[in-house]
């Protein structure tokens, strides 16, 4: 019983000690639209943007990263790829039917949907595991805008940062880094 209250102490001691980021600052890389800098607490990441840069005005296919501040809401991992309870933000495991809509007039437009799904949509669980560790920031969730953009994330970087379709991207090693620090008040905020 003892040693048991002892290791409560200790983790609810770390769980204290560990410092929340309130904003993540994304900057395009000079030069290298398509990529980009993500200052967390002083500390610098390269991460990657969408393949049409920041844009302030987001449309649904342009592959831009919208100019804005966006709340992190919750995320997704794959189980045995990435672990989900490094963090204090809501997780929850990529089952094989889990899809997001992007097609603008469905009903479920910017949603999670049950695959197989008869609208346009990403398939959650992905081959090139991008999202093994996929976070949901609040653009375009409420009010839901119809072709204003969707699946906005925050998620995996393809090797050499290549381009996103909009979202922003870092390294496997980098998410596992940031995880620790970022909960539901957390903002990444993409600037010029």
């Amino acid at each position: 019983m003892r040693s048991y209250s002892k290791k409560r102490e200790r983790n609810e001691v770390v769980a204290k000690n560990r410092k929340s980021l309130r904003i993540l600052t994304v900057r395009a890389r000079p030069g290298h639209p398509a990529q980009g800098f993500m200052n967390a607490g002083g500390t610098v990441f390269p991460c990657a943007l969408g393949r049409g840069g920041i844009t302030a005005n987001k449309r649904e296919g342009d592959g831009g990263t919208p100019l804005a501040a966006m709340r992190i809401l919750a995320g997704y991992f794959r189980r045995g790829q990435f672990a989900g309870k490094q963090t204090r933000l809501p997780m929850r495991e990529i089952d094989a039917w889990l899809g997001w809509c992007d097609q603008p007039g469905d009903r479920n437009y910017n949603r999670p949907v049950r695959l197989p799904y008869a609208a346009s949509h990403e398939t959650m669980r992905r081959a090139d595991a991008l999202y093994d560790a996929c976070l949901v920031l609040d653009w375009n969730l409420s009010p839901r805008r119809r072709g204003r953009g969707s699946a906005i994330f925050f998620h995996l970087a393809r090797p050499g940062f290549t381009p996103t379709e909009g979202c922003v991207a870092v390294t496997a090693r980098t998410m596992a880094r940031l995880l620790p620090h970022l909960d539901g008040k957390t903002v990444l905020k993409v600037v010029r």
